[in-house]
């Protein structure tokens, strides 16, 4: 039954892409942008300015040729975290590298910057023992062994990295140790993509689940131009996805001894061999109390790996709405975010794709099931660019989570003959019009959102503790970008710091519910989002003018437990168990 099952998606595969988009790399519909509705006039207290050089963060991100790339293992990187490594409080920054194939530079490196407390940042990448040149894919951030200390794990085209903090700035690679690193070596380094850490048998302790983009042999990978996969328009770029061997991926269990069991057999993660998978999330997407997988997937259909509770998966994507778009078509899915747009208390998915397609908004009706809702949004004016990260962030604090895409292309050499896809785009900023609607801001966003760079990952955090959400991003070959939010409004706000018990510490995976104003908004903590990064575990809730809340949190154990916020405009930390907060 489960090989006519393969067999069946195959061709419904083949079915959907049809003779046309087989002749390209990509996934791509050739979608013309949506006519644009009449602005709202509202005014956008919100500004956002790159502020990195001031900042501290000068450093170019190393990834691949600058001008020419030739396969396409030098274009599709860009993991970056906000995390608070030495729990100060105060949002820190690591960045993945990768590196070139001819004459890579000496500092190209995975950096890790700490926050000066002040709006500037310091490299303390070697002090920390995070110095690494490779082909370095995404970030993960999680506590995975309860001792109150973010960890990092960084996926790699090659053997990954576990970066186990020590408590004292430092950080030690226990990969091998912790059974991580792959036994007997392959034939070949495999090509880790998305990571997620998630508690998937409810024990306590943080499992991992690993995504796999291509099954890569760069040996056996024809140069641009040299099959009908390594073209786009007509232009020679490098091969891939299509045409290029799809990925299995992996699942481990934590033994809570500091290792790991690899259970992608007999969970049945194992099974999917026909996906180029990318950005993973993990939490409780159909409220049945144990924390499912979802990712996003390159040129074939996403998948969503549902918990049967008992250490074993289930592929459901088709059937909850979420692996292909509204016309029964795969995409190339990259990057994704989760939250609540429309204030209706359930979980909502937002995933990135590639140029001539449209960006997409899965609205959440219940029980696992999920609607497109893209067009009917307003998401469809805009489908020239390739969009990566993404987070559905308030940046107005008006109780409306927002939508901000940063991109850039793949192919710097194809430019020059197609112009009109730039290799340097803008990052597309989208208010959130509360009726179910979004308008996208360009000027109005500030200066950060007309500048144009060849993003990939993004996160989303307040790094400077001032009440209104910041980002920062991954560029290719360029220093990153931060994004400091100036907003100027008297709006209120609210963020929550979870602690688990009976969950794991760090509360991966948990929901959060808050309850003001006559409306809900609810957000997950993940350990991965956007596109290969991770955002501040402090979950931000917009609050508009209400000055007290009802939170209501769902812990990775299944519990479900009431707290009331009296004040707003702080941080508040909830410790599972309790019923109290600590403002």
């Amino acid at each position: 039954m489960e090989n006519w099952c393969e067999v069946i998606r195959l061709c419904l595969l083949l079915l959907f892409m049809g003779p046309g988009l087989l002749a390209q790399g990509m996934a791509s519909r050739g979608v013309k942008p949506q006519p644009r509705a009449k602005f709202s006039g509202r005014p956008w207290p919100s500004k956002l300015t790159n502020i990195a050089r001031e900042a501290g963060l000068t450093a170019p991100i190393i990834f691949g040729n600058e001008e020419k790339v030739q396969f396409i293992s030098e274009t599709s990187s860009g993991g970056i975290a906000f995390l608070d490594y030495d729990n100060d409080g105060f949002l820190d920054i690591f960045i993945t590298s990768g590196t070139r194939f001819e004459n890579p530079p000496a500092d190209a490196t995975n950096r890790l910057y700490r926050n000066n407390k002040d709006g500037t940042f310091t490299d303390v990448t070697e002090k920390a023992g995070l110095k690494r040149t490779g082909w370095a894919q995404g970030v993960t951030v999680a506590d995975y062994n309860n001792d109150g200390f973010e960890d990092l794990l960084v996926t790699y085209w090659g053997d990954n990295a576990l970066y186990r903090n020590n408590g004292d700035g430092t950080f030690t690679d226990v990969a091998k140790e912790a059974g991580l690193i792959h036994n007997p070596a392959p034939a070949r380094p495999i090509w880790h993509a998305g990571a997620a850490f998630v508690d998937y048998d409810r024990d306590g302790r943080l499992d991992l689940f690993i995504s796999v983009y291509v099954d890569y042999d760069q040996s056996r990978t024809p140069r641009p131009g040299e099959s009908p996969n390594c073209n786009w328009k007509g232009v020679p770029v490098p091969c891939g996805p299509r045409g290029l061997k799809t990925a299995r991926h992996y699942l481990y269990h934590n033994r809570g001894d500091g290792t790991f069991e690899d259970v992608s057999e007999k969970s049945g993660i194992a099974k999917l061999k026909s996906s180029f998978g990318m950005t993973v999330v993990a939490t409780d997407l159909d409220d049945d109390g144990w924390p499912d997988i979802y990712v996003a997937c390159d040129s074939t259909p996403s998948l969503f790996f549902h918990n049967n509770h008992d250490g074993t998966f289930t592929e459901e994507g088709i059937e909850r709405g979420i692996a292909l778009n509204d016309d029964g078509m795969e995409q190339a899915g990259m990057g994704l975010a989760l939250g609540d747009f429309n204030g209706d208390g359930l979980i909502d998915i937002f995933k990135t794709h590639f140029a001539d397609d449209t960006q997409m908004l899965y609205q959440g009706e219940g029980k696992g099931q999920f609607r497109d809702v893209s067009l009917k949004a307003g998401l469809g004016v805009e489908t020239r660019y390739i969009a990566w990260g993404v987070g559905m962030q308030d940046f107005d604090n008006d109780g409306w989570p927002d939508l901000l895409l940063v991109t850039g292309s793949v192919y710097p050499e194809a430019e020059k003959d197609l112009p009109a896809y730039p290799y340097r785009t803008m990052p597309l900023l989208f208010r959130n019009l509360g009726d179910g609607r979004f308008e996208q801001l360009t000027e109005m966003g500030g200066p950060a959102i007309l500048e144009k760079h060849s993003a990939r990952g993004s996160a989303f955090g307040d790094f400077d503790n001032d009440g209104d959400i910041d980002a920062v991003v991954w560029n290719r070959n360029e220093p990153p970008s931060l994004m400091r939010n100036d907003l100027k409004t008297d709006r209120h706000w609210l963020q929550v710091k979870l602690t688990g018990t009976a969950s794991n510490r760090c509360a991966i995976g948990a929901q959060v519910t808050v309850e003001a104003g006559g409306k809900k908004q609810v957000q997950a903590v993940l350990s991965q989002s956007s596109f290969y990064s991770a955002s501040d575990h402090r979950l931000h809730f917009g609050m508009g003018a209400a000055t007290a809340a009802e939170i209501v949190v769902k812990w990775p154990s299944g519990k479900r437990e009431r707290f009331s916020a009296s004040l707003v405009d702080r941080i508040v930390q909830l410790k599972e168990g309790t019923g109290k907060l600590v403002q």
